[in-house]
């Protein structure tokens, strides 16, 4: 997309990773983004990818988003999939409003608190006490539900294993029923028609009346991967919304 020397600089768009992948789990949207001439810039939260010596914590994690959004010339869409959804939920409610144009978050309609936060760090536990910390189940599932154009991206990064049980814990802290109401950017969310963080769907639809809601079918949580091309079909819609009212 050409533009004049003099025109409205072109949404950048950051990508904010799950919990053990990485930034290499946004490349197909990567790809997509620098054939439409759009900035992407994928981040690594702290305890993954590039980061994995690192401790996690919530507050490095908001600083993290917070960071590269500030950093960006000209206006931001802020993309979130899973625990990256879930944090990129809460940082577009921040008071006071921070700097981006638009948001969307995948895979993360849920509260992450209470017996199904319980759950799933015990799942995750029970996987790390396996000899090769649940690699090969892991393997087994992406094999099986990802395109071989996007299943080596997840593990590209590598698996933040360690990292995974202190940023489940963490995520109870988030206040959601509070952020999302207070999201003032055009929003879209997106889910796969079987994912397991739907969980809270309708309330995060009452919460948030002006949002839209995408529902993938035929897909699980790791829609972003699972339909990179329907994804990608999102960013477009969310990108053509943001130029147009710029």
């Amino acid at each position: 997309m050409r533009r004049s020397r003099d025109s409205v600089p072109p949404v950048s768009v950051v990508l904010v990773h799950g919990i053990r992948t990485s930034a290499t789990m946004w490349r197909a949207q990567e790809d997509f983004l620098t054939e439409r001439g759009n900035p992407a810039i994928a981040v690594d939260l702290p305890g993954h990818g590039t980061r994995r010596d690192e401790p996690f914590s919530l507050d490095e994690a908001m600083r993290t988003i917070d960071a590269v959004v500030r950093d960006v010339d000209g206006p931001v869409l802020l993309v979130g999939h899973s625990m990256g959804g879930l944090l990129s939920t809460a940082y577009a409610g921040a008071v006071p409003a921070p700097p981006i144009a638009g948001f969307i978050g995948a895979s993360c309609t849920a509260l992450p608190r209470g017996a199904g936060l319980a759950a799933y760090r015990m799942l995750a536990g029970a996987l790390n006490a396996m000899p090769d910390r649940g690699m090969w189940l892991s393997r087994q599932v992406l094999d099986a539900t990802l395109p071989a154009s996007t299943r080596e991206d997840f593990g590209a990064g590598g698996y933040a294993v360690s990292a995974q049980d202190e940023a489940l814990r963490s995520l109870a802290e988030l206040d959601l029923v509070s952020a999302v109401p207070r999201i003032r950017v055009p929003t879209w969310f997106v889910n796969g028609q079987f994912d397991q963080l739907r969980t809270h769907e309708t309330l995060y639809r009452r919460l948030a009346p002006d949002a839209e809601f995408i529902i993938v079918p035929r897909t699980t949580h790791l829609v972003t991967a699972m339909r990179p091309r329907v994804f990608n079909a999102v960013l477009q819609l969310a990108l053509a919304t943001l130029e147009t009212t710029s």
